[in-house]
């Protein structure tokens, strides 16, 4: 068997695509291509508080996900990435 073969240039084109995801509105704000990961930010009003660089919680933030586009054995996409909706 043989490894799913794609480019993470090809995916680049998902940027700024809305989706659905784990019942949440998101939008792909960036591919990773150690993994390759999808990272998506969430549009609904869910806000995280992050911590600065002492861990001091000051700022909110959207929830971000970061989800794998294929398997461990990247033999098939990943079924996170099969669950993403689209958000016509």
């Amino acid at each position: 068997m043989s490894t799913l073969e794609f480019s993470t240039h090809q995916m680049r084109g998902m940027i700024g695509l809305r989706v659905i995801y784990l019942e949440t509105y998101c939008q792909v704000v960036e591919i990773l291509d150690d993994g390759p990961h999808l990272v998506l930010e969430s549009l609904d009003h869910h806000i995280s508080i992050q911590a600065d660089q002492h861990g001091e919680a000051h700022r909110k933030v959207p929830k971000t996900y970061t989800i794998p586009i294929l398997t461990i054995d990247r033999l098939e996409f990943s079924v996170d990435f099969l669950s993403l909706l689209p958000d016509d």
